[in-house]
C-alpha cells in the first residue's frame, strides 16, 4: 500500500502541480503585481507550488468579464436547454478525471483518498442535479383573479455571482455553488480557499475544456482579506455565497452592506450528538466516531459535542477509548488511512492550542497515536476531551479537528438545554429507540439540520444551512433558486377593469 501511495503521489506531482494562475475571461493569467505565495504539503511541510496572488486588479478584471458575458455575451441570451448542456458536459468531464482529481485533493489538503474519491464523484452529480432541477423545479406560480387579472411569477438570473469557498472539501463545495449559479443563468467569479488551490485550478482547466463562453466562469486566487474582500465590496457583484468561519462571514456582511449584497452564509458549527440509554449502542458508536473523525474532523457538520446518558456513559466512553488506537492515522494517499494531516500548520497549531486550553481548564485528554514516520506532518490524532462541562472553551468553540468533547446527562430536558447552550446551530444528531422522543429532541434543538439514528447522510434535494451563528439562508435543492434568482411578478389585466380617474372633469 505504501508503494501504491507513492506511485499515486508521483503521478499527481508530475501532472498537476505546476504553478497556479488565475482563470479570467477564458484565459489563464498571472497576477498584475507578479506576486505569488507558497502552497504547502500538509504531510511533509514542503512547498508544492507557487500560487498567483490576486487582489483588486484581478477581481476587477474577472468581474468585468463576468458582467460582459452576462449582459452582452451569449450566456445571458442562451436558451435554457443549451445552457444546461454545458453543465452535463462539465459533469461528464469530471467523471473522466475522478481518478486524477481525488488524489490531487488528498495531496493538497491531507484528506484521506478513500474519502476524496466519494467527494469528487458527488461533484459531478452536483452539475447533473442542478441541470435537472432547473428543468423540473424552477417553476413559477400563477393566480387568476376572477376574469380581471392573471398574476404570475418568473425566475430571472441576477448577474455576477461571487463564490467564496472553503478548504475542507474544496472541489465538491466549489461545484456545489458553481452548479446552481450557472444553471440559473448567472456568471461566476470564484475565490477559492488559499490553502487548497490545486483542485480549484484543475476545475478551471476542466470547465475550460467544456468550452463555456468567455467570462462566464472565472477564478481569482488569493488571500481573503485582499481578493475576497475586493470581491465582496465590488459594486457589480450582485450576490455572495460564502462557506467558512463565522467571524469571516460577519466581516463579509459588513463589507457587502454598502452595495446591498445578497448573501448566503454557511458558517461554523459545534454540533451535538445525543445518545440515550435505549440507543443501538454499536450503531451510535460507529456514527459518532465517523461523524467526528472522518474528513480529519475538518467538517462543519461534525458531531463535535457528545452527550451520552449517564446510565451508559461508562460503557460508551470505554468503547470510544478502545477504538481510538485502531483508527488508522497516516499518509492520505494510502487507501487504508482514515485520518490524515490537518491542512495547514496554522490550523494545526490552533487545534493543539485548544487541547492545551482544555488541559488548563481541568479536562482529561485521551488521544490515539501518530506513527513515528509521520511526525513531520500536521497530525492531530483522534482525541477525546473528558471530564469537562458545557461552559468550558473546548465545548463552546469550534475546534475543527479530530477532537470530540464528551459529557453526560440525566434527563431529556437537561440535554436539550445544554445542546442549545452554544452560539452555533448547524447540525444535530440523536440516537434512541423511542421515536416520539427522537422527534421531540430533534424539534427542540436549535439547528438548521438534524439527524435521527443516522450519521451525516445528505440528500441533494433538501436545504442545507444553519441557525444562529451557523449561517444565513439555505442552499441545496430548489431552495438554491431563492438565492441565485430574482423572483419577478408579472400582473396582466384580462379586461378593462376600473381605473380611478383622478382629475378628470365630470361630464356635463
Amino acid at each position: 500500500m505504501a508503494q501504491q501511495a507513492e506511485e499515486i503521489r508521483d503521478r499527481v506531482i508530475r501532472q498537476h502541480t505546476q504553478d497556479v494562475r488565475h482563470y479570467i475571461n477564458g484565459r489563464f493569467v498571472d497576477a498584475d503585481s507578479g506576486k505569488s505565495f507558497a502552497n504547502l504539503n500538509p504531510l511533509t511541510q514542503e512547498r508544492i507550488n507557487w500560487v498567483s496572488e490576486g487582489g483588486q486588479a484581478e477581481i476587477d478584471r474577472a468581474v468585468a468579464a463576468a458582467q460582459e458575458a452576462f449582459q452582452q455575451g451569449p450566456w445571458g441570451k442562451m436558451k435554457v436547454s443549451e445552457r444546461l448542456s454545458y453543465l452535463y458536459k462539465i459533469a461528464d468531464i469530471i467523471d473522466e478525471h475522478i481518478d486524477e482529481i481525488a488524489p490531487l485533493e488528498s495531496y493538497d489538503t491531507g484528506l484521506p483518498i478513500s474519502q476524496t474519491k466519494n467527494m469528487v464523484a458527488r461533484s459531478a452529480q452536483n452539475f447533473r442535479f442542478y441541470a435537472e432541477m432547473v428543468n423540473s423545479r424552477m417553476v413559477g406560480e400563477a393566480y387568476q383573479v376572477d376574469d380581471e387579472f392573471l398574476n404570475y411569477t418568473i425566475h430571472k438570473p441576477i448577474g455576477v455571482a461571487g463564490l467564496i469557498t472553503p478548504w475542507n472539501a474544496p472541489f465538491m463545495l466549489e461545484t456545489w455553488k458553481i452548479a446552481p449559479a450557472l444553471a440559473t443563468g448567472n456568471t461566476v467569479v470564484l475565490k477559492p480557499a488559499e490553502w487548497s488551490p490545486l483542485t480549484a485550478n484543475r476545475l478551471a482547466e476542466l470547465i475550460d475544456q467544456a468550452g463555456l463562453p468567455e467570462g462566464v466562469f472565472n477564478v481569482v486566487h488569493g488571500w481573503g482579506e485582499k481578493a475576497g474582500a475586493a470581491l465582496v465590496a465590488h459594486p457589480d457583484v450582485q450576490l455572495i455565497s460564502f462557506t467558512g468561519e463565522t467571524a469571516t462571514g460577519s466581516e463579509i456582511m459588513k463589507n457587502g452592506a454598502d452595495t446591498l449584497k445578497r448573501v448566503s452564509m454557511e458558517l461554523g458549527g459545534k454540533s451535538p450528538i445525543i445518545v440515550f440509554d435505549d440507543a443501538d449502542l454499536d450503531r451510535a458508536l460507529d456514527a459518532c466516531i465517523w461523524g467526528i473523525f472522518s474528513f480529519n474532523g475538518e467538517r462543519c457538520t461534525a458531531n463535535s459535542r457528545l452527550f451520552v446518558h449517564e446510565q451508559i456513559a461508562e460503557r460508551f466512553i470505554q468503547a470510544l477509548k478502545e477504538r481510538l488506537p485502531h483508527i488508522v492515522v497516516g499518509d492520505p494517499m494510502d487507501d487504508r488511512t482514515q485520518v490524515g494531516p490537518l491542512i495547514h500548520q496554522t490550523h494545526y497549531e490552533n487545534v493543539k492550542r485548544y487541547l492545551e486550553i482544555a488541559r488548563e481548564e481541568g479536562a482529561e485528554i485521551v488521544s490515539g497515536q501518530v506513527p513515528q514516520a509521520y511526525k513531520q506532518g500536521n497530525f492531530v490524532p483522534p482525541t477525546l476531551i473528558l471530564n469537562l462541562t458545557n461552559d468550558q472553551t473546548a465545548a463552546q468553540e469550534e475546534i475543527f479537528g479530530p477532537v470530540l468533547t464528551v459529557m453526560t446527562f440525566k434527563e431529556e430536558a437537561e440535554v436539550i438545554k445544554v445542546a442549545n447552550d452554544v452560539k452555533y446551530g448547524l447540525a444535530g444528531y440523536v440516537w434512541t429507540q423511542d421515536i416520539q422522543r427522537a422527534h421531540r429532541v430533534a424539534q427542540a434543538v436549535d439547528t438548521g439540520m438534524f439527524w435521527i439514528n443516522s450519521q451525516n447522510v445528505r440528500d441533494l434535494r433538501i436545504p442545507f444551512g444553519g441557525s444562529k451563528a451557523s449561517g444565513i439562508g439555505r442552499e441545496g435543492g430548489h431552495y438554491a433558486f431563492d438565492f441565485y434568482t430574482e423572483t419577478q411578478v408579472i400582473h396582466v389585466a384580462l379586461g378593462e377593469h376600473r381605473i380611478p380617474q383622478f382629475g378628470k372633469k365630470a361630464s356635463p
